[in-house]
């Protein structure tokens, strides 16, 4: 069996609603602070990534320029004297090849490669394709099968990458950061030109002659070293501008920029002549270096710089980091106490309202029905509903609802009180006209009983005996409302009465009493003060069962002792009551007290619990074995009393006011009774059989 999902409690529906958007919050600082500590990280690195593959690269980019002058000494020498140039030339491709080994060693290091971003393995790929090249044009070189100038220029498609190393190495920097790695990166192409300046001048002191395309590509690199040396070296941060700012005052770089004057000047024809000093080699050399020098710990300051900022960030980081944890656990610590203090106040609500709804109430309504007087504000207090200390309620809206409900239940008591304050009325005015009646009744009965004794006509007596007959009726039916209204009938004894008399005047206040058999009764009396009421009760419940049974079938009844009482059984052959209308019949002979005036279709019944409540006597409804009902009336011991059935009858007088004294039914009823069953025909189907109805109904269409 499928486990029930249990419904979600306020409380849980609260913290839901803000654990929900809590955790969004979360998930989204999470993704910041992971991407924010990610570059910082990376930005940390940039100094040990730098070093792992920014140095080889640097390294291997120095020795293919070095390879590209003494390329462009080889080629510019022609054939004669080639021997020395030759041999420098396959000196230093060996060393290229070292520190290329050496560069691909290391952007293929696996463990280190795991530190870069896809962008910075691009980068380091795409240079260690372009040395795949190398090979090439070191054979076109040697073979002379490529112009020098256009050797510097295929060996400087194998320098170029290395600036966008360079530059994705330095990516993650930010702000100011970013604009000095660039400057630093753009201060190393300062070297590649004074570089590729050395190559041409290499080339051309080997040639002896430089053509005008030649001149113009040299020139234009000492143009382009010039602008950039002046663009970016003040915009580095003063520490590394210093560095810049003291080559600059220095011999060496005065040397440099004396003999780029003398080219400049010189023109393509001149231009040999002024490169012939054999100083311009050692200027040159000792520039380069200094440049790389330069470069180096420029970018190392840079990279300093950026560690401290990624340091500092990280910390402020942190900081945020754990002021948005604390931040997110005091929100879900104040959704939970604040779900945890409205769910209490609610189940105060709730157990309030239990109580008012299963005790409180019931209680009025029970001290409602019994007569007593009910104060509304006494008997329901005021809900609590978690007001404040001082009483005054909290403005929101389980205390509204709170307040709804007290003035809910204040009307309802009212109304509850004002019910049966009209109840009570209705019940006077009705015990009021049956008392009424129960005098009028009386007066015609002893009226019609001194007719009896006056006439010998046996027409006129028979006439008078019906007559007696219908008020015998009538006055069970008015005894029946004053029961009903919640007063007690006139008529009492003063001695037990025999059973067989008390069943002879219950069978003598039906309509067709013809179709009743009376078995033999046993010598048992019932108790004056019992012997109107268990009259009436056996009366509605025997004609119940004539009333429900076909007109042609008769109504039996059983009687035995039992221990603790005597038991009589009255059987019908109707259709009998499904489970459903014996267990409402059984509800109302088990609370008669719950009698409500609009309810009409079952007065007999509540005649019948109410008569039976008064003595302690047990009526039950079972399905008869003839198809019918049986109602089993068991008088308990309490009511029964010796009687002697030859006992003449006592009489009395009838007070319509209240109890008084009467004698029983006619002591002739049985003989009259025995007599109009020889002498009338069976009596025609009631008029108000329902052909649907069970045994308990009888009392309902007779009212």
């Amino acid at each position: 069996m499928r486990r029930r999902l249990r419904r979600p409690t306020i409380r849980g529906r609260i913290v839901t609603l803000t654990v929900v958007p809590v955790a969004a919050l979360m998930l989204l600082w999470s993704f910041a602070m992971v991407s924010v500590s990610g570059d910082l990280r990376a930005l940390i690195k940039v100094q040990g990534v730098y070093e792992s593959f920014g140095t080889p690269i640097d390294t291997a980019v120095g020795q293919i320029q070095i390879e590209r002058r003494l390329a462009a000494a080889y080629l510019g020498t022609g054939q004669a004297g080639d021997r020395d140039a030759l041999a420098a030339l396959l000196r230093q491709q060996r060393q290229t090849d070292r520190t290329v080994t050496a560069m691909r060693e290391a952007i293929g290091d696996g463990e280190r490669r795991d530190d870069l971003t896809g962008l910075q393995r691009q980068s380091v790929d795409a240079m260690a394709g372009a040395a795949d090249g190398l090979e090439g044009l070191r054979a076109r070189v040697l073979a002379r099968k490529v112009a020098w100038d256009v050797a510097i220029s295929e060996y400087t498609t194998f320098v170029e990458p290395a600036f966008d190393v360079q530059s994705s190495l330095t990516a993650l920097q930010a702000g100011r950061l970013a604009r000095e790695g660039q400057v630093v990166i753009e201060l190393v192409r300062v070297r590649e030109f004074l570089s590729r300046e050395d190559a041409f001048v290499a080339g051309a002191r080997a040639a002896g002659a430089l053509t005008d395309r030649q001149y113009d590509a040299l020139t234009a690199t000492v143009e382009d070293r010039r602008v950039f040396h002046r663009t970016y070296v003040p915009d580095l941060p003063d520490d590394s501008r210093r560095l810049f700012t003291d080559f600059e005052r220095g011999n060496e770089y005065r040397a440099l920029t004396v003999g780029e004057d003398a080219l400049l000047r010189a023109g393509a024809d001149r231009a040999v002549e002024a490169m012939a000093a054999d100083s311009w080699r050692t200027t040159t050399d000792r520039a380069v270096e200094r440049y790389m020098l330069l470069c180096t710990e420029a970018a190392l300051n840079a990279a300093d710089r950026g560690r401290a900022y990624a340091y500092r960030e990280m910390v402020k980081t942190a900081g945020v980091g754990l002021v948005g944890l604390v931040a997110v656990g005091l929100s879900i610590r104040l959704s939970m106490v604040s779900g945890r203090r409205i769910s209490r106040r609610l189940e105060e609500l709730r157990d309030a309202a239990d109580v008012l709804a299963t005790q409180r109430l019931p209680d009025v309504m029970r001290r409602l029905a019994a007569g007593e007087q009910v104060d509304a504000a006494d008997a329901a207090p005021p809900l609590d509903f978690g007001e404040a200390a001082d009483g005054r309620a909290e403005a929101d809206e389980i205390a509204q609802v709170g307040h709804a409900l007290n003035a809910a239940r204040l009307a309802a008591v009212e109304a509850a009180v004002r019910q049966a304050t009209l109840r009570r009325g209705v019940f006077a005015v009705l015990l009021n006209i049956a008392r009424r009646n129960q005098a009028l009744v009386h007066r015609q009965s002893t009226l019609v009983d001194t007719l009896e004794r006056r006439t010998d006509d046996p027409d006129v007596l028979e006439d008078l005996f019906k007559i007696d007959h219908l008020t015998t009726r009538m006055r069970r039916h008015a005894e029946g409302l004053i029961i009903l209204a919640g007063g007690a009938p006139g008529r009492r004894w003063r001695r037990p009465v025999p059973v067989v008399d008390v069943v002879a005047a219950a069978v003598g206040e039906i309509e067709d009493y013809t179709r009743v058999v009376v078995p033999p009764m046993p010598a048992v009396g019932v108790g004056a003060e019992a012997v109107a009421d268990v009259v009436h009760l056996i009366a509605e419940l025997i004609e119940n069962a004539t009333a429900f049974s076909p007109p042609f079938t008769q109504v039996t009844m059983r009687m035995a002792e039992v221990s603790g009482g005597f038991v009589l059984e009255i059987d019908d052959r109707g259709l009998g009551m499904d489970a459903a209308e014996l267990e409402r019949a059984h509800a109302v002979l088990a609370r008669p007290g719950d009698f409500d005036p609009a309810q009409d279709e079952r007065l007999g019944l509540y005649v019948v619990g109410r008569l039976a409540g008064r003595h302690g006597i047990k009526v039950t409804l079972t399905r008869s074995p003839y198809g019918g009902t049986t109602a089993v009336v068991m008088l308990p011991t309490a009511v029964l009393a010796p009687a002697d059935p030859l006992a003449p009858p006592v009489t009395g007088t009838w007070s319509p006011d209240g109890p008084g004294s009467e004698d029983p039914a006619d002591p002739g009823a049985p003989q009259r009774i025995r007599q109009a069953s020889s002498d009338r025909p069976p009596p025609t189907e009631h008029p108000d059989r329902d052909a649907g109805g069970g045994g308990a109904e009888a009392p309902a269409r007779d009212e």
